[in-house]
């Protein structure tokens, strides 16, 4: 997701229907990522976001020391990680969005959703 404290309207709506549409693809896939329906992935992208606009800065402050301490080598690392419990979160907040395999579905799935929205942007 591309998300910035300048965003407008239009590009909120953009951003909530690109991964909407991700999320529905990636149940597709044999990922473990399940949803009922096409308004459960409407309402898991609005809970997504917010989610990661809530939790993202949260964690970012408690990995801060880490990345301090190894001179932001797990940069990417911890990002990942905050993504993917930012994903598990969300997806424990709605019902009908589920994770078959846990925390392996929510890394997995964090992944398929960030490599998905890419590449849906990029026609966008």
């Amino acid at each position: 997701m591309y998300w910035s404290l300048d965003m407008n309207f239009v590009d909120l709506l953009i951003a909530w229907l690109v991964t909407a549409s991700s999320l529905l693809i990636i149940t597709q896939l044999p990922v473990g990522v399940e949803i009922d329906s096409t308004p459960k992935a409407f309402i898991s992208a609005a809970v997504l976001g917010i989610v990661a606009a809530i939790v993202r800065p949260i964690l970012g402050l408690v990995f801060f020391i880490p990345n301090l301490l190894t001179f932001n080598l797990f940069s990417s690392v911890t990002t990942f990680i905050i993504t993917a419990a930012t994903f598990a979160l969300a997806a424990s907040l709605v019902q009908g969005f589920r994770l078959r395999l846990g925390i392996w579905s929510a890394v997995i799935g964090a992944l398929a959703l960030s490599i998905v929205s890419n590449l849906i942007y990029n026609f966008v």
